[in-house]
């Protein structure tokens, strides 16, 4: 049934996106004349600021077979204190600020939804203390999303290196043990995201990165022709190496809900090991540790020691 439901969800998004694709030349024309109508009038505010940025995402996992890739891609990095409004299924900037207790400003860095279809496996916000007339970097908050699920888990981490422990079935071919290792540098001309994968038996067995180039103010295009396909094609990168990593008779897990349905208490209680003890915490699994109660429901939020996290369950028919 499950895959029934894939196969059928594919079909409608590339009709959808197919259909939409063919009327961009007329929207992109539509909203070319309403930037010009904004801007011929003084009453009219000005579009909200949208920086773009072009990189290379690149993965390599190393046990238990080698296997690595590495694709283009393109993100856009909101102002989200000067967007009229949030992006849809995100975070406002003044929600961001009160979980990460930040007083500045906040971008989010995020691949837009293009011809009707969004596919996000990573979302970053970077939220900024204000320091007399100058501003820092504090504290980051990651959206990660899983496929073909659409579960998300959202949690703070420090920018300059954080270890967090996995907190989301995010690959059919990992298990849930082991701590992610997730660094951001603050987005300029240029910015990097690095994570690895830090198993008790396995070790350091999984790295990926983004690096990626702003556009400069006479490079930027239409903001739907330059993201025209873009989350398809992450999409495509995901199912492929899927496939080749199941060639590779790579072990194929099944989603911890049906095996150890407490998987996102266990996460909250290897995480606050990792904050009290570090990579120590790996091996210590029978340390009784206080747990917090977690809803398996929509939008649990779990608080404690400067981390927070909040899950988003499934849709139908993957709950």
């Amino acid at each position: 049934m499950e895959i029934l439901y894939l196969l059928c969800s594919i079909f409608c998004a590339l009709l959808t996106s197919l259909l939409l694709s063919i009327l961009l030349p007329f929207l992109t024309l539509l909203r070319r004349l309403r930037h010009w109508l904004r801007h011929s009038s003084p009453a009219i505010a000005l579009c909200p600021p949208v920086s773009l940025y072009q990189g290379t995402v690149w993965h390599q996992r190393r046990l238990p077979v080698h296997h690595s890739f590495r694709y283009n891609v393109r993100y856009a990095l909101i102002d989200l204190d000067r967007s009229p409004h949030s992006p849809p299924d995100h975070l406002s900037a003044d929600e961001a600020r009160q979980i990460t207790d930040t007083t500045g400003s906040v971008l989010l860095l995020t691949i837009p939804p293009s011809v009707g279809y969004e596919q996000n496996p990573l979302s970053l916000y970077y939220c900024y203390d204000v320091e007399g007339s100058s501003r820092r970097l504090k504290k980051c908050i990651a959206e990660v999303t899983n496929t073909p699920w659409g579960e998300r888990v959202s949690f703070i981490f420090n920018p300059e290196s954080d270890l967090v422990a996995k907190a989301l079935h995010v690959s059919p071919f990992m298990d849930m043990l082991g701590s992610w290792n997730i660094r951001a540098s603050d987005p300029g001309d240029n910015l990097t995201v690095a994570i690895s994968v830090h198993h008790p038996e396995l070790g350091c067995y999984f790295t990926a990165s983004l690096k990626a180039k702003k556009l400069g103010p006479g490079e930027e295009p239409d903001h739907s022709v330059f993201f025209w396909l873009m989350p398809h094609k992450v999409a495509v990168w995901i199912y492929w190496h899927a496939l080749k990593l199941w060639w590779k008779n790579v072990r194929f897990v099944q989603h911890p809900r049906y095996t150890v349905p407490t998987y996102r208490e266990e996460a909250l209680i290897r995480d606050q090991k990792l904050q009290c003890c570090g990579t120590m915490g790996f091996n210590d699994a029978n340390k009784n540790i206080p747990r917090r109660g977690t809803e398996q429901g929509n939008s649990a939020d779990i608080s404690y020691s400067n981390r927070w996290f909040k899950w988003r369950d499934a849709k139908w028919p993957w709950s």
